[in-house]
């Protein structure tokens, strides 16, 4: 049986929830049929559930207000912004309303609202469409963030975010991510070879996952990523175990904030050695969170500084040799496997 894609996954939930529950809404722009998005995560579904799925002008700002009124209602509103990169004209709204009304109310409220958004580069959609803006908003309290890899049962871990969370949810997606097809825990990645294991406890609502060559081993090096670089990163593992035959051990939370520290520490105090890598710029980024969070939690454990890979701190290019510089690369993350390895 083909595995599902993330596209299809996603889809599918969207489809349940509406189904199952009259509080769902879905708000955003081009999402009625036939268009059904951007990324088509919503197509089909203006068509099964009309005056469910509600198209928007082109105001993020308007958008998301839209979306906070609602959940302060008792509805359970499914924001779609079609790029990650608009954000940034809806951080007002996030910051300084979603995040804040619940503590401000003295929990007369709460704000179970979902802004689900496409991130990432590798498209050559240029320096405004393809950044990976996380770390904007790591900072701010209240605000959790989900980000499944194709490791992950994206559609599962929306609905979860949709129901299961009294306070706002960012909910992030990697363009590259919508075609690939799922590999679900317990089974070994056709691409890689590397087994997928789930490390979070039975019923975790936002598990996080290992990516290992050899089970039976103590790894080299432990890589932290999620998200989209999930499939970089394993790609780099697997060349490194059949060319050096170094056994990287891949840890990929789907929750990245709060960060699931102990979810990353049996293997990180088993290699005493840890490789973070994010999309976004490594000035400042998500990789610094977890690398200060190890060090406080591991350092008598860890055998060297944590590393990180990051991109370079520039505008995305369009051009795509351009892109490809400035964005990690397998060949970067296969190096600094094999350095720490030593």
């Amino acid at each position: 049986m083909t595995a599902p894609r993330y596209v299809d996954s996603l889809n599918g939930a969207l489809h349940s929830l509406l189904k199952e529950h009259e509080e769902v809404l879905i708000l955003g722009e081009d999402l009625l049929d036939p268009y059904g998005g951007a990324f088509k995560v919503t197509r089909g579904l203006s068509t099964a559930f009309p005056g469910r799925v509600l198209p928007t002008p082109i105001s993020e700002a308007a958008i998301t207000g839209a979306g906070i009124g609602l959940a302060m209602r008792g509805m359970r509103p499914v924001v779609e912004l079609m790029f990650g990169d608009f954000l940034t004209l809806c951080v007002d709204q996030l910051v300084n309303h979603a995040a804040k009304f619940r503590f401000m109310y003295d929990g007369q409220v709460t704000v179970p609202l979902v802004v689900r958004t496409p991130m990432g580069g590798y498209r050559g959609y240029g320096p405004t469409h393809s950044q990976t803006l996380e770390s904007l908003l790591t900072g701010v309290p209240l605000l959790e963030m989900i980000a499944p890899s194709h490791y992950h049962d994206p559609g599962a871990l929306l609905a979860r975010a949709v129901l299961g969370c009294e306070d706002p949810v960012l909910f992030i997606e990697h363009k590259l991510l919508y075609p690939r097809r799922l590999v679900a825990s317990g089974e070994t990645d056709p691409e890689t070879s590397l087994r997928v294991t789930a490390l979070s406890g039975e019923g975790s609502p936002f598990p996080t996952v290992s990516l290992r060559m050899v089970e039976d081993e103590a790894p080299a090096v432990t890589v932290v990523t999620y998200g989209g670089m999930a499939a970089l990163a394993a790609e780099a593992a697997s060349r490194a175990f059949v060319s050096e035959e170094i056994v990287a051990e891949v840890i990929v939370p789907s929750r990245i904030k709060p960060l699931p520290i102990e979810d990353l520490l049996p293997s990180v105090r088993a290699s005493g050695k840890v490789l973070v890598i994010e999309e976004g710029p490594r000035t400042g980024g998500w990789g610094a969170e977890v690398s200060s969070r190890l060090h406080e939690a591991a350092f008598d454990d860890l055998r060297a500084p944590v590393a990180r890979i990051g991109a370079a701190d520039l505008p995305i290019p369009a051009a795509p040799g351009l892109e490809r510089e400035v964005l990690p690369s397998v060949e970067a993350i296969g190096d600094a496997i094999a350095r720490l390895a030593g």
